[in-house]
């Protein structure tokens, strides 16, 4: 049985909690100081710095790679990544009305970086490495006005761009082996480059800044130095520092109105210098950040937001040189997802190296526990809200004080491979692991400390999601074997099992537990009695890719999946049809939940995002 989703309902997106930190260039601050603006997946988002309101600018087929803004504000830009052969999209948005402005193609897999002309008449746009062209679009006829290749044979990729202050008609590009000053001539339709005579000096530039009077332009380099070159005669000024460079290279400059430039390295470290022999005068190491991507300045810099590799967003004082946290969030695929029972005004969600605790409402990162160098696969909680149960890839499973973020106890060697399921009975005597080898098994909790209680082995591959009955008699586990079974939780044996031809990755009991919902890599979502394991219905649940995220609503009329296709997907449970689609991910979706309340769905996937949705009515 099938069913189609053409009649279907958008599901309005609330709120979105992350940041594309690697993105160079990412994080941007509109002219009237008030927004920040930055990608995350295939979404440009625009936010409210005090209101902390989201707007969201959807219509790239995939990751966002750089964002510029219009010097007026009246637009933003945005330039996406795509398959090899395929032809990369950029979006010019209207910022008064949040709507798309004009769609421009040109080109391939790649937009590495954008770049306003001060009057906004002009958009430069430079191609990645499989395209190596510049591009200069005309924003008011929705046109290319010309084009060339961005660097000479000899020399490497080229990286950044950026216009002039006060020239229309002149731009800068740096990369590998290559700093050119480039020329718009609009009548011929063409741009004359001039390549910088760098000396004996060879460097990668990583970013690049025009000086407020266009006299000269300052390039960071992966070498960690600053170099200073004049527009008019393209020579290089000076450079430096020439002792104590900056570790892992200068990865964002600003130039701020006091005349010193402000810069960001790759090992976190943010950085004031004077223009004269870049002699360093204040500085500050974010730990933990990973390289430093997007330097802005608020205003004309009493304040200055950072961007960094760890999706971290800060906020510094220019005076004091005191910073304060924006954002924290997960910068790699979160794995699962859990809400307090009969509580939605909190949810935990863990990815690698970390677990967070967020406030659902405002998108807020309440708590963060942080493991190095692990991946913590699955998240529970006992009932009673005194303790975070994990199960983590280095075969061990720790429970947490969900207060203070202290570990409570951790159970070593709990299965001979990576601990991939877990969950916990209601009376919070038990948790129950499934394990990479594929079996299951019930640990007995007393305390401060748990012992193992039964293995249970009848799976032959990796166990991939395990639910409890609400008697605490019974549970299933779902494996990639192609089997769900039904366990007797007094006697610890098999009670039934069901067989398919995928891999099942997810399993959900209905609300009278009657029946329980299963799918997996065949994309199809099967109905199947508990009585005695017989299909009652089977339906396509996907057109591509596997589905990895399913539950059922508290009141039993409704449920949600998410999968290999980017979509949430909201059905009715008797009709088995799509009634809404939620459209907002640019990964797999990993896992989806609907809070105690019914009031929101929230979802997580492979690019770090974790995205809340109005539930149906």
């Amino acid at each position: 049985m099938t069913t189609g989703t053409d009649d279907y309902k958008e599901l309005e997106l609330l709120s979105t909690t992350g940041f594309n930190g690697n993105v160079y260039a990412g994080l941007k601050v509109h002219p009237d100081k008030e927004h920040i603006i930055y990608p995350l997946g295939n979404t440009v988002i625009i936010e409210h710095i005090t209101k902390h309101t989201q707007n969201f600018l959807q219509g790239h087929t995939d990751d966002v790679s750089c964002v510029a803004i219009s010097k007026d504000g009246k637009y933003i830009a945005s330039g996406q990544v795509t398959y090899m052969g395929f032809k990369a999209n950029i979006i010019i948005w209207d910022f008064n009305e949040k709507e798309l402005y004009c769609r421009l193609e040109l080109h391939k897999v790649k937009v590495q970086s954008l770049a306003f002309s001060p009057s906004s008449k002009y958009l430069v746009s430079l191609g990645g490495k499989d395209d190596g062209s510049v591009v200069v679009w005309d924003v008011v006829k929705k046109e290319p006005v010309c084009g060339a290749p961005a660097a000479v044979m000899s020399a490497g990729m080229t990286s950044c761009v950026a216009y002039c202050n006060n020239d229309d008609l002149k731009f800068v590009t740096g990369g590998e082996r290559t700093i050119r000053v480039w020329t718009l001539d609009v009548a011929n339709r063409k741009i004359r480059p001039v390549d910088c005579n760098m000396g004996q000096l060879k460097r990668y530039v990583k970013c690049i800044e025009v000086s407020e009077d266009d006299e000269f332009f300052y390039c960071g380099t992966t070498s960690g130095d600053v170099l200073q070159i004049n527009i008019r005669n393209t020579l290089l000024s000076s450079h430096g520092p020439e002792k104590d460079k900056y570790s892992q290279g200068v990865t964002s400059l600003a130039l701020l109105w006091t005349g010193e430039i402000l810069l960001g390295a790759g090992d976190g470290t943010v950085a004031v210098i004077k223009k004269e022999k870049f002699k360093k005068m204040k500085s500050h190491k974010i730990p933990g950040s990973g390289a430093i991507t997007s330097l802005v300045l608020r205003g004309k810099g009493h304040q200055f937001l950072v961007g960094t590799e760890k999706s971290q967003i800060h906020r510094f004082n220019l005076a004091e040189f005191t910073r304060e946290q924006l954002r924290d969030c997960h910068y790699s695929s979160v794995s699962d997802i859990a809400f307090p029972h009969g509580s939605s005004d909190l949810y935990i969600t863990c990815s690698k190296n970390d677990i967070r605790v967020w406030n659902t409402k405002t998108s807020e990162d309440l708590l963060s526990i942080t493991v190095p160098n692990m991946t913590c696969n699955a998240i529970e909680l006992f009932r009673d809200g005194k303790g975070i149960v994990s199960a983590w890839d280095d075969n061990k499973i720790r429970v947490f004080y969900p207060e203070s973020g202290k570990l409570k106890f951790h159970i070593n060697d709990a299965h001979t491979k990576k601990v991939t399921a877990i969950t916990t009975t209601s009376d919070c005597r038990r948790i129950i692991s499934g394990g990479g080898e594929g079996q299951v098994r019930v640990w007995a909790v007393g305390g401060e400390q748990a012992s193992l209680e039964e293995t249970m082995k009848e799976h032959k591959g990796e166990v991939t999601c395990i639910v409890v009955r609400k008697n605490d008699r019974e549970c299933i586990s779902a494996s990639f074997d192609g089997s769900c079974i039904i366990w007797d939780l007094q006697r610890f044996t098999r009670h039934l099992v069901i067989f398919a031809n995928t891999l099942f990755k997810c399993v959900s009991y209905n609300q009278e537990e009657s029946q329980v919902l299963t799918s997996g890599t065949d994309r199809k979502i099967g109905y199947w009695e508990t009585f005695d394991a017989s299909q009652i219905r089977e339906m396509e649940g996907a057109s591509t890719g596997a589905i990895n995220g399913m539950m059922v609503s508290p009141d039993g009329m409704s449920f949600v999946t998410g999968g290999d296709d980017k979509l949430i997907k909201f059905w009715d449970y008797g009709d088995g049809r799509v009634t809404h689609v939620g459209i907002g991910h640019s990964g797999a979706i990993n896992r989806v939940r609907i809070c105690p309340n019914q009031k929101f769905i929230v979802s997580v996937s492979q690019d770090g995002a974790i995205m809340r949705w109005k539930y149906p009515n």
